[in-house]
């Protein structure tokens, strides 16, 4: 199976990970959640404190990508765009704490590059999961990611207090998206059996 390569039963065999992996689905959402509200909440006195909160975030997520890949691999399903979207996120939270002298523009702009990657990544998956296995919500995390981007990308040269109010309004509705397609694929993975494929 190629890392970006559909195969024939790519639908089915993304469906199958994800709903296998709802518990890792809900830890991303319910993590997310709590990020978002720290961030929103209590914003940090200095940059320093935002990147590391958000750096952490971006490399705890993306273990749970991995996680969800290996799994995945384990069962021979599709595991490509998991491992890929894990990857970017952990590459980017190592890249923030590596370079503790960040400015606010250069993290703005870290920010951005991830969620545009990441916010593509989420609308192919969702092109390609069963409409009842939380479709729409994959879709929405996706848009939400990508909006992120392009507002950050449009308005860069904030302090720190506005990026973490920014940075928290992302986390908490990406977080609520995933959390709300965990609880999805988990009414999918307690069903009789596997589902027919949707129509889209």
């Amino acid at each position: 199976m190629s890392l970006f390569g559909d195969p024939p039963d790519f639908d089915l065999s993304l469906s199958s990970t994800l709903k296998r992996n709802w518990k890792v689905v809900a830890a991303r959402g319910v993590f997310g959640l709590i990020i978002g509200f720290i961030a929103f909440f209590f914003p940090g006195p200095t940059l320093l404190s935002l990147v590391t909160l958000f750096a952490l975030y971006l490399i705890i997520d993306g273990i749970f990508e991995i996680m969800s890949a290996v799994r995945a691999v384990q069962h021979k399903q599709e595991w490509g765009l998991l491992t890929f979207e894990g990857i970017v996120g952990i590459v980017a939270g190592i890249v923030a704490l590596a370079l503790p002298g960040l400015t606010v523009l250069v993290f703005v702009g870290l920010l951005a590059a991830w969620a545009f990657i990441t916010g593509t990544l989420e609308l192919r998956a969702a092109y390609h999961l069963e409409k009842d296995h939380g479709r729409w919500w994959m879709a929405f995390g996706g848009v939400v990611s990508i909006l992120f981007g392009i507002v950050l990308i449009a308005a860069p040269r904030f302090g720190a207090v506005v990026v973490s109010w920014w940075v928290g309004a992302y986390a908490t509705f990406f977080g609520a998206s995933l959390l709300a397609l965990a609880f999805q694929l988990r009414a999918r993975e307690k069903g009789s059996g596997p589902s027919p494929i949707s129509k889209r």
